[in-house]
């Protein structure tokens, strides 16, 4: 596949500018860039589904066809055929009311004059070689019947059904832990080099690309301003360039000092979820997603919580929040049990912790002003308060996370998503809150959105007190970031301590396949140093 002077415009705006880009059969190619870069729209060109308000120029040749100049209909038989896309998000590009199975067979009905029974066959084939056997996972489960990392795999197995001569991953590892991320790399490697296709990788991470890339091309501003061996892009003495991408390192001077004040605590704290009743003669099956989990955090530390998809983080952070009741033991703010009794101790209560969420996008209404979204919580203080006394406060909050007052007017589309997470980062401290939960809120930035984030959390931190619950998969976080760290898998935490000891010196096997799991840049003698 080859792009040749590819400019696309949007509404006057240049989105790509010249861009030229060669895939050779069974290489793959990271193609790196930040937020806004223009990295996903250069896949949405390749696979011919450029936005219609769109103006482009250039060509994409795929076995000597140009797909800007087909027809729609030769383009819908070009996708699944020829080049085919794994999607960032698989939940959102998986259809949640049909099965993996007949998802995958309907490539081959597409493409392929067969019936419906041949091609569920073959899609059982396609889901086996992806890394879902139908003897383990049924063809027959729905998308929300999987983990992540499942759900990305039957989305890995709708793309190379047709074994195409080009695939496309747009950010396929962003939001799974690590040891998922590392699955999911392994398996489009093997895929690729097993189909001989051209492999497309698409990420704001070097570290994600650095063992499997066998080319780096740097997308910038809309222009690639580098295409290169890998070899040479992660040479032993890294390029400006490159450094613009390495990960976060955000400065932590050991661990704080512990308060002694105790700002959350949780004592033997577990959470069951009921599953759906199969009969009315049997009562439902109860799961229990959390186990006895003790910890406390001081006032103005930062507890990191780290641990594999599906191992209750979340469900603990909900139950802290009084989203998910508690099965057993008991949960603290500032020495309060939560939740409280009465309405008027739960307010309160409520207005001492709060969340920032991975996706501030899907936890913000498309419709509301930022000036309303940011009112929302003001309903938790006792007085209640005039539309100019929440436009000011609204505006101060906007300049406690480095965004002007005169964003109050605008809606969330209009935002980058480094910004986003800054105004979710600021409804989070419209109560003035104690404690401040914050899961997966920097997974979906790139690296300098991530740096700055931690630096905007590190600084109200110090100016404020606040006490962080930072949960995620993405361990170079919490590195940076955490006074202490608490590992958890199946609904225990396994161990905790300080960060520095979890990390140098892990106590169970499971922290130490987590930590060897993480990506890391593979750095790479020079041919002068190999031959010095």
């Amino acid at each position: 596949m080859a792009i040749r002077n590819l400019s696309l415009r949007i509404g006057g705006a240049n989105i790509l500018d010249s861009v030229n880009l060669r895939l050779n059969a069974g290489e793959i190619t990271g193609l790196i860039g930040r937020s806004g870069s223009g990295k996903s729209m250069t896949a949405l060109a390749m696979m011919g589904l450029a936005p219609g308000a769109a103006e482009i120029s250039g060509e994409i040749i795929i076995d000597g066809e140009n797909v800007l100049a087909m027809r729609e209909r030769a383009r819908c038989d070009l996708r699944g055929r020829k080049i085919a896309m794994v999607f960032q998000e698989p939940m959102t590009a998986l259809n949640p009311l049909q099965t993996i199975g007949a998802q995958v067979a309907e490539t081959f009905l597409a493409h392929e004059k067969i019936s419906r029974a041949e091609a569920f066959g073959k899609s059982k084939t396609a889901l086996g070689r992806a890394g879902l056997p139908p003897e383990e996972i049924s063809p027959e489960r729905r998308p929300h019947e999987l983990s992540g990392g499942q759900r990305q795999r039957a989305g890995i197995a709708i793309a190379i059904a047709m074994k195409p001569g080009v695939l496309i991953a747009d950010e396929p590892t962003t939001a799974l832990d690590v040891t998922t991320q590392a699955e999911i790399l392994g398996l489009l490697k093997t895929l690729a080099k097993e189909d001989g296709s051209a492999l497309l990788l698409i990420t704001h991470d070097l570290a994600v690309v650095s063992s499997v890339a066998d080319r780096i091309a740097v997308l910038k501003e809309g222009r690639i301003v580098a295409d290169e061996s890998a070899d040479d892009f992660y040479s032993a003495a890294p390029t400006s360039l490159a450094r613009e991408f390495m990960p976060a390192r955000v400065k932590r001077d050991g661990a704080r000092p512990a308060s002694p004040k105790t700002a959350l605590a949780a004592d033997n704290l577990s959470c069951d979820y009921v599953n759906a009743r199969r009969s009315v003669f049997v009562e439902p099956a109860v799961f229990r997603a959390v186990k006895n989990v003790s910890f406390k955090i001081a006032k103005g530390e930062t507890l990191g919580l780290v641990g594999e998809s599906g191992c209750g983080k979340s469900t603990l952070a909900r139950a802290l929040l009084g989203l998910h009741p508690i099965a057993e033991g008991t949960a603290a703010i500032g020495g309060e049990i939560f939740p409280a009794k009465d309405k008027a101790a739960m307010r309160r209560l409520r207005r001492k912790i709060q969340i920032v969420f991975q996706d501030p996008y899907s936890s913000f209404n498309p419709r509301q002003r930022i000036a309303d979204i940011l009112a929302e919580p003001f309903h938790l203080f006792d007085e209640p308060m005039t539309a100019a006394q929440k436009r000011e406060r609204a505006a101060a909050l906007m300049e406690s996370v480095g965004l002007g007052a005169d964003a109050l007017d605008k809606y969330p589309h209009a935002f980058s998503g480094g910004q986003r997470q800054r105004i979710a980062i600021a409804r989070a401290l419209a109560t003035d809150p104690e404690v401040i939960v914050l899961d997966e809120a920097t997974s979906a930035l790139d690296i300098a959105s991530r740096n700055h984030i931690l630096e905007l959390l590190q600084s109200l931190q110090a100016a404020r007190g606040l006490s962080l619950l930072f949960i995620t998969h993405d361990l170079s976080v919490i590195r940076d970031i955490a006074d202490r760290v608490m590992v958890m898998n199946e609904g225990r935490i396994l161990e905790s301590g300080e960060t520095d000891r979890i990390f140098e010196s892990p106590q169970t096997d499971y922290t130490r396949r987590l930590i060897a799991a993480a990506p890391v840049i593979e750095w790479r003698e020079s041919a002068g140093d190999m031959n010095g």
